[in-house]
C-alpha cells in the first residue's frame, strides 16, 4: 500500500528530527516504537536523560503542529512511555522527559525549519 502525502510529511519529519538531535549529541536508542495503544516517533539520550520525543510535521509554516499532541494522543503516548520503561528494564532512578519536535516542511525551497518544547507534561 502506497504512503500517503501525510505519511511521507510525517516520515520526512521524524528523519530531520533526528539528525537534528543527532547534531545537539542526542544518542538514538529507538525510533518509531510501537505498541497497538500507541507509539513513540523517538527515544534518544543525552546527559543521563531518556528523551521521549514526540514528532509533528507539517507543510506550512503557519501551523502550530504541536496543538496536534491533543488529551487521547498524550493519554495514549502516556501509556507507550509506561511500557517502554517496563520493557526496556530502565531504572527508576533514570531521569526522563517528554520533547515535542515540530517540523516544518517547505517542499518548495526543500528546506524545514525545526522547534523543540522540551520538557512537556502530560
Amino acid at each position: 500500500m502506497p504512503e500517503t502525502g501525510k505519511q511521507i510529511i510525517g516520515r520526512l519529519g521524524e528523519d530531520i528530527a533526528v539528525k537534528h538531535f543527532v547534531k545537539h549529541s542526542f544518542k538514538v536508542l529507538d525510533r518509531n516504537y510501537r505498541k497497538k495503544w500507541g507509539e513513540i516517533d523517538i527515544v534518544a539520550e543525552k546527559d543521563n536523560i531518556l528523551h521521549f520525543i514526540e514528532v509533528k510535521a507539517v507543510s506550512c509554516e503557519t501551523a502550530y503542529p504541536e496543538e496536534n499532541v491533543h488529551f487521547w494522543k498524550r493519554q495514549r503516548l502516556s501509556r507507550t512511555i509506561q511500557t517502554y520503561l517496563a520493557e526496556k528494564d530502565v531504572s527508576y532512578e533514570t531521569e526522563w522527559q517528554i520533547d515535542v519536535a515540530a517540523v516544518f516542511i517547505n517542499s518548495e525551497t526543500k528546506t524545514a525549519k525545526i522547534r523543540i518544547m522540551e520538557n512537556v507534561l502530560l
